[in-house]
Parts: C-alpha cells; sequence; structure tokens
C-alpha cells in the first residue's frame, strides 16, 4: 500500500513522478485554498510531511496529523518546524543540506556584482534610450576587496571559495564559532567585520537567533561605500533599518534574495524597489535544475531509509 505524503511546499512534476514511482501517495498542499484546508483533509491518512524552513510545521499542525511519522525540509533550512513537539510524539525530522549550496553561492556572487556594478540602473539606462555617452553611475568592483561572510556554513564556505579564489578577495567572517581549519579571518563580532569588510554577505539561517542580526549599528559600520547581500534568511537583516541606511546613503546598495515578509509578497519591497542600488530576486538562488535534482535524491534517500528501519541519510539533530 503506498505511503501517504502531504507536499506543504510547491512540488516540480518530476518530483512528483519520482515520489510516485517509489511507492508515495502524494498529497500536493498548495493545490488546496489554505495550508490548514491540506493539513485537515489529509488527517490520517498523512505518515510524511514535506516542507521547508520558512513554512516549516508546527505542534498544533502535527496535532492535526495523527499517524505522522516524519517531516523532511527539502532545503537545508528547517527553523519553523517544531522539533520539541516532534521529539515529544517520536517524530523523525530530516532535511536537505547542501543540495543547493552551489547555486545559492552562484547568485551571492552574482547579486554582489549586480549591486556594485549597477546593474538594474544600467539595465534602465539602456531601455531608456541612453548609452555610454550619458551614464555617469560610479561602478566598483570586488576583485581585491575584502568580504565579510555572515555564516561559514556550506553556503558561506562555498561563497568565501568564489571569491577568495575567483576574485582574488581577502575573506573574514563571523559565526557562532570559530570554523576549525578554515583559513578564513574570523570575526567573533559582526560589526568588527562589517567595519572590515567592504562587502557582507549573509548566508546565515534564519530563526530566533538570528533575528535582524544585520541592525542599523552593523549597517552603520559596514559604511556609505559598502555593500550588502542575503541570501540566508530575510529576518536576518532589519529591513526598515536598511530602507534608512539607503535612504541617508549610510549604505551603498544591497542585492536581497531574501526579505522580511515571506513567504507572501514582502510589505516593505515597493520601498525598497525605489533604490536603483538595490536589485532584488525572489528567493530563487537556490533554484536549479541541478539543486532540484540533487534535493529529490536526498528527500528519497530519507524517506525510503525512515520506512525501511534504516538510519535517515540527513537527520536533523
Amino acid at each position: 500500500m503506498a505511503i501517504g505524503v502531504l507536499a506543504l511546499v510547491g512540488l516540480s512534476p518530476e518530483r512528483v513522478a519520482a515520489l510516485t514511482a517509489a511507492g508515495y501517495a502524494v498529497r500536493e498542499g498548495k493545490k488546496y485554498p489554505n495550508r490548514i484546508d491540506a493539513i485537515r483533509e489529509a488527517g490520517e491518512t498523512v505518515r510524511a510531511v514535506l516542507t521547508n524552513g520558512r513554512g516549516g510545521l508546527s505542534g498544533d499542525e502535527m496535532a492535526l496529523l495523527p499517524r505522522l511519522e516524519i517531516v523532511c525540509a527539502v532545503g537545508a533550512g528547517y527553523e519553523a518546524v517544531d522539533l520539541v513537539t516532534a521529539q515529544s510524539r517520536g517524530i523523525a525530522v530530516a532535511n536537505c543540506p547542501d543540495t543547493n549550496a552551489s547555486a545559492v553561492a552562484d547568485s551571492a556572487m552574482m547579486l554582489l556584482m549586480s549591486a556594485t556594478r549597477h546593474l538594474r540602473a544600467a539595465d534602465r539606462h539602456v531601455h531608456a534610450g541612453g548609452w555610454q555617452d550619458q551614464w555617469r553611475v560610479e561602478t566598483p568592483t570586488i576583485s581585491g576587496k575584502r568580504l565579510g561572510v555572515l555564516g561559514m556554513g556550506t553556503i558561506g564556505g562555498r561563497i568565501a571559495h568564489r571569491a577568495a579564489r575567483g576574485f582574488d578577495m581577502e575573506v573574514g567572517y563571523h559565526n557562532r564559532n570559530a570554523v576549525a581549519g578554515s583559513s578564513y579571518r574570523y570575526f567573533d563580532s559582526l560589526i568588527e567585520l562589517a567595519t572590515w569588510a567592504d562587502f557582507l554577505i549573509c548566508a546565515a539561517p534564519g530563526g530566533a537567533a538570528t533575528r535582524h542580526l544585520v541592525n542599523a549599528d552593523v549597517l552603520k559600520a559596514l559604511g556609505p561605500k559598502g555593500y550588502l547581500v542575503n541570501v540566508g534568511r530575510g529576518t536576518v537583516v532589519d529591513t526598515a533599518a536598511l530602507i534608512d541606511a539607503l535612504r541617508s546613503n549610510r549604505v551603498a546598495g544591497a542585492g536581497l534574495d531574501v526579505l522580511e515578509g515571506e513567504p507572501n509578497v514582502p510589505t516593505l519591497l515597493p520601498e525598497l524597489l525605489q533604490f536603483d542600488n538595490v536589485v532584488v530576486t525572489p528567493h530563487c538562488a537556490g533554484n536549479a535544475p541541478e539543486a532540484r535534482t540533487a534535493a529529490t535524491v536526498l528527500i528519497l534517500a530519507n524517506l525510503n531509509a525512515y520506512f525501511s528501519g534504516k538510519p535517515l541519510a540527513s537527520p536533523v539533530s
């Protein structure tokens, strides 16, 4: 008999086909009017839930799924999964780390270059009929500069590698703790890192511990020639403080793939889009065919391992 799986995130046809072929009966929550309707209707038919870090799965939602045995986050993040309730009920939790790390790291460098070289303004200039003689915007290079990385996990490490090897950048980072064996300079203060750096890229996970780590003080330390990039979680950056810093020219620009207020369209997005020195992408840094394929493989590895009584491929501890 097929094992019931409720997907609270959008699934590609290829992922649905792979899950179905492996013996899972997939309910696609996105096809319901709202999330809670999908969970209630799934009820006792579901033994596994697929979610993501932002949406997670709350304890109240778990209570509506009495036969739930495993929750699998389809990306690295799992901050909104109620781990305490899951543990109390014996529900296994897994995630899919590293599957989109290369795509996110690529996007981080793209956003940094797009912001510093004022790609958005240049594109609008050309679309308005302008060309080289009318272009008067200073666009600094990133090569040989200092890059600060907030969050030296897998994604942060790949960003640092690209920056150091590809652009001859000096890399420093701030983390909860120094990374053993890292060749990059560790700063135990984020403000000290921002003061030192020309550019700051945020690759930190979400959650209460990282909320608004990048605040007005950090932005002031980054300075009027500094650029901010965020590919971690929107909540890591105080958006109102960023808008204020942009408006008063206390930072030079920003490249953002994530914003506070997701998964809905962020309420402060219209204000951010007023700035020509800000580039925003719709939380798509990790979206790549290679990343989706790798995540599907790991999702199946976790589900198959659990339901065959074997250790999870990538458990959340």
